[in-house]
């Protein structure tokens, strides 16, 4: 309990509190209540308004859903933690039903409408999760993607040692192909912005639900293209996207054009092979 803000769980009626095994950059914990069950983060030096966007992506999200997949609320969110409805997660719960269930309402999400590319609030931080960036309000997608996400995150992967100075005149050849790159032009779409397998969670019934999110308004080839960086996402769960909302030929062919934000991303926090994997997805668009 000493580990908690005070500010976090203040009127929650926590009688119990259990450390859970969380992320690289949070404390997670279970919260019992006389209510029931809460989940709680805490980032004690987070950026600020990490944790506002994050349950502004929450609330996003929720409100697009339908009943094919949850969102949890956000009960409390304060500078330094964030109080979340409970999943009772399940380990084993999952299937050929679990998955095309997930294909299909994320297809719903992105289908909902969504007023341009960018933030989903002026008045939020412009960041997507610890990243300073631009998210103002655009029509121009392609460029965007190349000059507000994909070069910063270049840069500064090099600046911080972690990728390989030959990937600069790599990505220099392939900006005057950034429109080809981000494929036909379509409608934003609500964006998880960090949909990779371990941010999907099954619980005890089979049922799916997404969390921590980083959402903007984007191209849902952002998504899918992280949902196959690192697998946890079955043929299933395409093949029922595809039925709700067809994806656009040659998606496959645009996959490591969008896997280079979260490489870089990777490459700057962790460093490792990721490097080596963004100068290959930048050879291999070549």
């Amino acid at each position: 309990m000493d580990q908690l803000p005070e500010d976090l769980i203040a009127d929650l009626d926590v009688t119990g509190v259990q450390s859970l095994s969380g992320g690289d950059t949070a404390a997670a914990y279970r919260l019992d209540t006389s209510d029931g069950q809460l989940f709680a983060k805490t980032m004690l030096d987070a950026p600020a308004g990490v944790l506002e966007l994050e349950a502004a992506g929450l609330e996003a999200l929720r409100s697009a859903a339908p009943p094919e997949l949850s969102v949890p609320r956000a009960i409390r969110v304060t500078d330094q933690g964030l109080v979340l409805e409970w999943i009772d997660e399940s380990y084993g719960a999952g299937g050929a039903a679990t998955e095309a269930e997930c294909g299909c309402g994320l297809a719903q999400i992105h289908r909902a409408e969504a007023p341009h590319f960018g933030g989903l609030d002026p008045e939020l931080p412009q960041r997507i999760g610890s990243f300073p960036v631009d998210l103002s309000p655009t029509d121009n997608w392609a460029d965007f993607l190349l000059h507000r996400r994909i070069e910063p995150l270049l840069r500064t992967a090099i600046d911080s040692g972690h990728l390989d100075p030959a990937a600069s005149d790599l990505l220099a050849d392939l900006a005057p192909r950034a429109a080809e790159l981000a494929g036909p032009v379509e409608p934003p779409s609500l964006l998880h912005g960090d949909l990779w397998a371990g941010n999907r969670v099954v619980d005890s019934s089979g049922h799916n639900w997404l969390i921590d999110p980083s959402s903007f308004y984007g191209h849902r080839e952002y998504d899918l293209a992280m949902m196959l960086l690192f697998g946890g996402f079955g043929e299933d769960c395409f093949n029922a996207y595809d039925e709700v909302y067809p994806l656009v030929d040659g998606w496959q062919e645009r996959v490591p054009w969008y896997q280079l934000p979260p490489l870089l991303v990777h490459a700057i926090r962790f460093g490792g092979g990721y490097g080596n994997s963004v100068m290959s997805a930048l050879k291999q668009l070549r």
